[in-house]
């Protein structure tokens, strides 16, 4: 996916500050964050969105990630005065501006619902 600014990323093409990174998923800060705490998790293999996703071991493989990454950031729940949101917007009524699968983690603020 040579215009697909997450491959970029993921390919080294364009650099980007990396929260977390393996062979299968990073993690990036958002660059028009909602949110004090905005990232991104984001798997390396180039799928359009949640609506293509046939293999269920990757919403494993991305919530893991999101929960390993909210923990070391002390952002678990575990408190009254922390926590998050994960969000996957899906097309273009669902809000997705990228078209590569990726989860928002939220935190650092309160959020209404229902949201948007």
């Amino acid at each position: 996916m040579s215009e697909c600014v997450f491959c970029k990323i993921a390919g080294g093409e364009i650099p980007a500050e990396f929260v977390y990174k393996d062979d299968k998923v990073f993690v990036i800060r958002d660059v028009n964050p909602q949110a004090p705490t905005h990232l991104l998790i984001v798997p390396v293999q180039h799928i359009v969105s949640a609506a293509e996703v046939d293999d269920p071991s990757l919403w494993s493989l991305l919530m893991g990630r999101a929960m390993e990454v909210a923990r070391g950031m002390g952002l678990d729940g575990k408190r009254d005065d922390n926590g998050f949101r994960l969000v996957i917007n899906t097309g273009i009524q669902g809000g997705q501006t990228v078209p590569h699968l990726h989860l928002h983690l939220l935190s650092g603020r309160n959020f209404g619902w229902p949201p948007g």
